[in-house]
């Protein structure tokens, strides 16, 4: 970071560091249309003047944005009271981050985690709201009133910090991961840096009220909306929170499940407000017909959107479907390197040995998950032979997974469970094609028709694969 007004000396050695922003700053231009410039100008001016006032530098300001360093951190506590009392009497909300480092200056910048740990404490805040890391509260501590937050999981920071805020007020929890009710990924996403990029936009950029994932069983779509939610924690003022629909079948509880995981009692569209809430509904398939419910709710809540997991969407007014596919080749042979590493930690092969057992796998994140656990007992080669006689293979002793993804076979069965009976016959009739199918051809060979959501829609023909054969008996899917 690096302002044009920016002096050539920097506090060096132990720093400590301000960042604020504007609360809502979208929403304030929005009602004060050409009356917000004058509001931002007020708001520099004050953070400018706290900031020189208390012997600190200013070393990057960009519209509602102000980065600041001092070399004593009673200095930078100060300089956030002062301010945060005269932004009060103009009634602008700025939340701010404090903490405290020896970062590396390097051509006239700071450089360092100590730079992105001040930028994310600050982005956990309210707007009105003071937070300092415990660094920063070892120094100040008995000058200022602080209150003990505990330690919260920031996003893109490994570690967690221990937080305080300055002063009593009262504040809605951080926005923090903690705090967001997201399952915790042991692992990291592969593979998907696009599609995690389309979705945050449509979501914070965009505003998209309501975004359902789909793609077939295994294909990774809970595992990207997981990251998308940590991604989105900061850009919902009251949160994130996941709902695991998996064990539901009911629809009519589909909307108690929900106002349990928020903690709410009553009626939840009343309780739920004007709140800005982010839910994550996960396996939203099996209790579809709930979709008339969860839209009702999204034109009760305006603030409340909704980003789902499901086999076919839910076909509500203002839902964007976003289907993900298997992966390309590459980042398929990635994740299994990665996974198979897990599994023996001195594994190695060969790229194209990989990339063969990743196609004969279709790409698919679970599937490729199942076989490289196998690493443990069977080399590339014999897996890869493995795999052109059964699914067996597939299966992993991972308690730690539901049991419907402990198996690639109980994946399929998952999925051939829900269809209806006409979807079934039709299921089994595509079993004679080989490597796909076009609308044309189901309609022309299998009676298929438009209406049959799950088949209908078009099939990309394959290039190489065999035949899939549906067993009705189990529902699983085998490789002939």
């Amino acid at each position: 970071m690096h302002s044009p007004d920016q002096p050539a000396a920097l506090p060096t050695g132990k720093v400590t560091f301000l960042f604020t922003d504007i609360e809502g700053s979208t929403r304030l231009l929005d009602e004060l249309g050409d009356d917000y410039a004058a509001l931002l100008a007020q708001h520099n001016r004050v953070m400018r003047s706290a900031i020189t006032e208390h012997s600190g530098v200013v070393v990057d300001a960009g519209g509602d944005a102000f980065f600041a360093a001092f070399e004593r951190a009673s200095d930078a506590v100060e300089a956030a009271v002062a301010a945060q009392d005269a932004l009060s009497e103009i009634g602008v909300r700025v939340r701010m981050g404090v903490h405290s480092g020896e970062p590396i200056v390097a051509d006239g910048d700071y450089v360092g985690m100590d730079v992105h740990r001040a930028a994310r404490v600050m982005a956990a805040g309210h707007g009105g709201q003071v937070l300092l890391t415990q660094p920063t509260g070892d120094q100040v501590e008995g000058a200022f009133d602080l209150r003990d937050l505990g330690e919260h999981r920031l996003k893109d920071l490994v570690v967690p910090l221990r937080l305080f805020q300055l002063g009593t007020g009262e504040f809605p929890p951080l926005r923090s991961l903690d705090q967001a009710r997201l399952p915790i990924d042991l692992s990291p996403l592969v593979g998907r840096k696009r599609e995690l990029g389309d979705l945050v936009r449509m979501l914070a950029r965009n505003r998209a009220r309501v975004v359902t994932i789909t793609g077939p069983g295994g294909v990774g779509k809970t595992r990207l909306a997981t990251a998308a939610a940590q991604e989105l924690v900061e850009s919902y003022d009251d949160g994130v929170t996941f709902v695991d629909l998996a064990p539901i079948r009911d629809p009519e509880v589909v909307l108690p499940t929900i106002a349990d995981a928020l903690g709410i009692e009553g009626d939840l569209a009343t309780k739920i407000g004007t709140r800005q809430h982010l839910l994550v509904l996960d396996n939203v398939e099996q209790v579809v017909d709930a979709a008339p419910d969860i839209a009702r709710l999204l034109v009760a809540a305006p603030g409340v959107a909704v980003l789902a997991t499901s086999r076919e969407p839910m076909r509500i007014p203002g839902e964007r479907e976003f289907r993900i596919r298997p992966l390309p080749e590459a980042p398929a042979v990635e994740l299994f390197r990665q996974r198979a590493q897990a599994a023996r930690y001195d594994f190695e092969a060969d790229y194209r040995q990989l990339a063969a057992i990743c196609e004969r796998l279709d790409n698919l994140p679970l599937a490729i998950e199942l076989a490289a656990a196998r690493m443990k007992v069977l080399s590339p080669d014999v897996l890869l032979e493995r795999l052109d006689r059964r699914l067996s293979v597939l299966a992993a002793a991972n308690r730690g997974v539901p049991a419907r993804q402990q198996t690639l076979r109980a994946t399929i069965q998952w999925s051939y469970g829900l269809l209806t009976t006409e979807e079934r016959l039709l299921f089994d009739r595509l079993a004679v094609f080989r490597g796909g199918w076009t609308v044309d051809a189901a309609e022309a060979v299998c009676y298929a028709d438009l209406d049959t959501p799950y088949i209908a829609r078009r099939q990309e023909p394959r290039s190489r694969g065999r035949r899939a054969v549906p067993d009705a008996r189990d529902g699983a899917g085998i490789r002939s």
